[in-house]
């Protein structure tokens, strides 16, 4: 069975993912003669017509009128009646991704993630619905403002955007069409340039993000920090986990977190103990990175320590 190509489109109503789905589809670049199955998970201000796109008769639009129908059957006969080579979804954002996730036939395939926001109303969503806001921008590879104007916080916006993905792109569309690129700089309370970069025991969850992100910055890189030890016979020898249980979006997501450490000594460590932890790091392709670069940490001193005053540590 081929592969289904699937096109996710991210948002709260009426947050502009109609219009970005209709104006994907006007593009001569994207009408490439492939049959594609539109579907629309929520009913906004915005209807897509097909017969305003060039290749009309290759579009075809279902809607679910409820969470209910959203099934694995009915996936798969949509896409057997319509005989479509691709998918859109534009995703109701009352949603949890999971429930896509847990319906969605085998051989579909995700190739793009997208969310549209709000520019003047995502605040109010990220304060009152954070877990929803958090499992969105989690996975998505574009964030776009749109309806924005110099009177909003950019760096607001941002700065939201950042504590949950540190990889999306993000983008400003004016209110008169034109779209501006993020350009801001992420700083960090660290230096990472110092002889030993001291991290803060509030850090820890910045200094996880970054150095999984950009571990090549960090190659040569001697760091000093607080550590919750994590030792199981399952992990190499002389191997263990310097890490901390982080609160990403709600309570009920709490999970442990951390770098795998390379010492000699590590044996003589106590399983849950609280350790300051000094190691140089290298960045390395390992299995355990999915053979991608990683951050390797090679420990040269362990001490035993007071828990922080707050165990939990935040990614925002």
């Amino acid at each position: 069975m081929a592969n289904v190509p699937v096109y996710l489109f991210l948002g709260f109503l009426d947050s502009g993912k109609t219009k970005f789905i209709h104006e994907t589809l006007c593009d001569k670049r994207f009408q490439d003669g492939d049959k594609t199955l539109v579907i629309l998970c929520e009913e906004g201000e915005e209807e897509l017509d097909t017969s305003k796109y060039a290749g009309g008769r290759n579009v075809t639009i279902v809607t679910l009128e409820n969470k209910e129908q959203l099934t694995t059957k009915f996936l798969e006969d949509s896409v057997k009646k319509s005989r479509a080579e691709r998918v859109m979804i534009e995703y109701n954002g009352m949603w949890l991704l999971n429930d896509l996730g847990e319906v969605m036939p085998r051989n579909w395939q995700i190739y793009q993630i997208m969310m549209m926001a709000d520019s003047k109303t995502f605040d109010m969503y990220n304060s009152n619905m954070r877990q929803l806001v958090y499992d969105k921008i989690s996975v998505t590879e574009l964030v776009a403002f749109n309806r924005y104007n110099d009177s909003i916080d950019k760096m607001k916006l941002h700065t939201i955007v950042r504590a949950i993905n540190r990889r999306a792109a993000i983008i400003y569309e004016y209110e008169d069409g034109s779209v501006e690129n993020d350009d801001i700089v992420d700083s960090l309370p660290f230096d990472i340039n110092a002889p030993v970069v001291e991290i803060k025991d509030e850090d820890f969850g910045l200094l996880y993000l970054d150095a999984m992100d950009k571990p090549q910055n960090y190659d040569g890189k001697t760091i000093k920090f607080k550590a919750l030890v994590a030792r199981s016979n399952k992990m190499p020898k002389n191997s263990f986990v310097g890490g901390r249980f982080a609160m990403t979006c709600c309570v009920e997501d709490i999970r442990y977190v951390g770098f795998m450490c390379r010492w000699d000594n590590a044996s003589t460590l106590a399983n849950k103990g609280w350790y300051t932890v000094t190691a140089k790091v290298k960045a390395e392709r390992d299995k355990l990175f999915g053979n991608e670069l990683g951050p390797m940490f090679y420990v040269t001193e362990a001490v035993k320590a007071e828990p922080p005053k707050e165990e939990t540590v935040y990614f925002s």
